[in-house]
């Protein structure tokens, strides 16, 4: 049984769709057992509306809530009866094997290095989500946790990203590129142009040197390497266009009898389509590299995310990705 605590008052639809999503779960699979940390009494009501397996989910009660506009650090030290430092230390015990949860995404980075850790030899755990491509999926890494990031951090990313991908999603060896704004080596800033004869020379990851943004979608790498600044610009541009299209999609079809006929005759291939290429369908983004499994969800999540992030630490604990990572962080480096 894989222990997953859950962040039940983080987010924008807090506590509805993350209960929603929590019972989704554990409904779908019989091997996870979800705690939902948050205010009890609100979590019981929430419960009310629906049936499942009672010992496959508990009420740990925390009363505070940590807002998305606290200083992440004064918050995390002050509010320790807070859903999600009750959470970290959760996983930091060895009560659960991950902690998931949409709220403060600051709180959240800073609750995983201090009170989770960090693998010993890793410099800086990334955010590292899947994002969807022509040929399935990859992993954005980093993607929102460290802006200022130095070649060092990026060579761990891209080794930590391999690990991920080639455990987690079965792609056998990897092929890891870095973003650039051109194919050239010579191309990049300061940070890509230092960064880069560094991959091309790691014999443990598959380099295959500088990817454009517009050839991210096509699935030309399977772990996309950056610093958090340009992740963050690439995953936003990436949902935001994406949901822009499916919008204008639907209002084309929506234009003229014809349309509203070719609509219904090509709706269930569309559907699966657009499915394939929502980021809802892939999860959270697991900081790699902690002692502890720590999963950070959209703000905005829905619970088909929380549903997908919980699944998710499934295969991360069975596949041991944190012995993996730690193996080859600490015996290469």
């Amino acid at each position: 049984m894989v222990n997953v605590a859950v962040d039940a008052m983080g987010g924008d639809n807090a506590p509805i769709e993350i209960i929603k999503g929590a019972v989704e779960a554990i409904q779908e699979n019989n091997n996870v057992k979800v705690y939902l940390v948050g205010q009890e009494d609100v979590i019981k009501e929430e419960l009310k509306k629906y049936t499942y397996n009672l010992e496959q989910l508990e009420i740990v009660h925390a009363q505070e809530v940590i807002e998305t506009a606290e200083p992440p650090v004064m918050a995390i030290r002050k509010k320790k009866d807070s859903s999600i430092v009750k959470g970290m230390y959760m996983v930091k015990d060895g009560a659960c094997d991950a902690f998931v949860s949409a709220g403060s995404t600051g709180a959240v980075l800073v609750g995983g290095q201090i009170i989770v850790g960090r693998i010993k030899g890793v410099e800086r755990p990334p955010l590292a989500p899947l994002i969807p491509t022509e040929n399935g999926v990859s992993l954005l890494v980093d993607c929102g946790a460290n802006v200022d990031a130095r070649p060092s951090h990026l060579v761990q990313f891209a080794k930590m990203g391999s690990v991920y991908m080639e455990s987690v999603m079965g792609i056998k060896n990897p092929k890891v590129g870095i973003i650039n704004i051109g194919a050239e080596e010579e191309k990049g800033n300061a940070l890509v142009k230092e960064t880069f004869p560094l991959l091309k020379n790691c014999p443990e990851i598959n380099f295959i040197g500088s990817v454009e943004a517009r050839d991210i979608p096509s699935g030309v790498a399977d772990v996309v390497v950056c610093e958090a600044f340009v992740g963050n610009v690439v995953l936003k541009m990436y949902e935001g266009v994406g949901a822009s299209l499916i919008k204008k999609v639907k209002e084309g079809m929506m234009t003229s009898l014809r349309s509203k006929i070719g609509a219904l005759l090509v709706k269930p291939a569309l559907k699966k389509t657009l499915k394939s290429f929502s980021t809802d369908e892939y999860g959270g983004a697991p900081m790699l590299g902690l002692k502890g499994l720590v999963v950070k969800t959209h703000g905005s999540s829905k619970a088909v995310e929380i549903k997908n992030s919980i699944l998710q630490c499934i295969t991360f604990k069975e596949q041991n990705i944190n012995e993996k990572i730690k193996e080859k962080i600490v015996l290469e480096d």
